[in-house]
């Protein structure tokens, strides 16, 4: 499935634009902040209901603008395609539609058109707290396993739900704490048993990816830390009870899960250069998006944004000899330098198709 045209309207600094793509790579292009990235998020909207940087609705609405709309034409090449429309306006929140069907909830579309996006701020999974990572996990799964999108949005319900009864705790609390409890450790067993199963199946993959991108031989390895490595969600909840009732919060739980990233045995945020850091990233991500490939049956979007960023030109090369694969489909990549992009899709012998960006307006090039 490939996005085959792009109306944004009002979205960030876009305040209109249509656009017609290639089922291959498709490069934008323009000065820092002319709203490539705004794009490119735009893109990702469409699939994940949601901004790729952690922005809320009202946050990516035009300035000045009173609603956005996004639409997408999609196409498999084989005669199946997908009309996705998104608005958003202050007033009546977010809607979705597929086709004529409006979803009831956001949830359920995603999945159907997977995305992968690789950008500066991935570096957030290396320098700042381990939400991040756990964030990046259920991203994948999310896209793959709704049964897993359930329990993670019914896990993040109670633990909130059994947060605010130990704030107030009383003796009286006790019987519905028990109750909480035992739904928190239904979602929280089998969050656990999925994010395990995913960091098994992508680290060898991402392994691979990593010597490829970057040349050498290092050895790259990921490591699942959970409390629930060792215990059952119901035996932590239970040993930690006191201890929580004190404190006035769940202190243990899969909440507090975090992912190790190592090259050689050295823990990648602390040894671990610019670039090494940056090559195990990307790693990571195009390993999701040979995940994603196989479980949802068709090869996702992929989003390079600031191409350059920490990449030195040799890794770049190899980074597009990768996605350019059989394995890879759609591509879009930005980049703020025309001349040095256009020259190394060239020496690559790279078919793209180019846009310029220039104040939150696009065209064809």
């Amino acid at each position: 499935m490939y996005l085959k045209k792009l109306s944004v309207i009002s979205f960030k600094n876009i305040a209109g634009a249509s656009m017609e793509f290639t089922p291959g790579i498709n490069c934008l292009v323009g000065d820092n902040g002319a709203g490539k990235t705004n794009l490119l998020d735009a893109i990702h909207y469409l699939s994940m209901s949601k901004s790729a940087f952690g922005m809320t609705d009202s946050q990516s609405l035009g300035h000045g603008a009173e609603f956005f709309v996004l639409e997408g034409g999609y196409d498999d090449g084989a005669g199946r395609s997908e009309q996705i429309l998104c608005t958003f306006k202050p007033q009546v929140g977010k809607k979705l539609r597929r086709g004529e069907k409006e979803y009831s909830r956001a949830s359920e579309h995603v999945g159907l058109i997977p995305v992968v996006t690789v950008a500066p701020s991935d570096s957030l999974l290396v320098s700042d707290e381990a939400e991040q990572r756990r964030r990046f996990l259920n991203g994948i799964l999310s896209q793959t396993d709704r049964d897993y999108l359930g329990a993670v949005v019914r896990y993040n319900h109670l633990l909130a739900e059994r947060n605010k009864l130990l704030k107030s705790y009383v003796s009286s609390s006790e019987e519905l704490l028990e109750v909480l409890d035992m739904q928190l450790a239904t979602a929280g067993d089998m969050i656990h048993t999925k994010r395990r199963e995913l960091v098994d199946q992508i680290t060898p993959s991402a392994g691979e990816l990593y010597r490829r991108l970057s040349g050498d031989g290092e050895q790259v390895s990921l490591e699942y830390r959970s409390q629930l490595n060792h215990t059952t969600m119901a035996g932590l909840l239970s040993a930690s009870r006191e201890k929580d009732v004190v404190m006035g919060f769940t202190t243990a739980g899969i909440h507090r899960d975090d992912l190790l990233m190592t090259i050689d045995g050295y823990p990648l945020r602390k040894y671990g250069s610019q670039g090494q850091q940056k090559s195990l990233l990307t790693a990571l991500k195009l390993a999701q998006y040979l995940l994603l490939g196989r479980k949802c049956d068709t090869r996702p979007i992929l989003l390079l944004d600031d191409l350059f960023d920490k990449l030195d030109m040799q890794r770049v090369e190899r980074l597009l000899g990768l996605v350019c694969g059989e394995e890879f489909g759609q591509v879009f990549i930005s980049d703020c330098n025309k001349l040095r992009l256009e020259e190394l899709l060239g020496r690559c012998g790279i078919p793209h198709s180019l846009f310029g960006v220039r104040a939150g307006s696009v065209e064809a090039l």
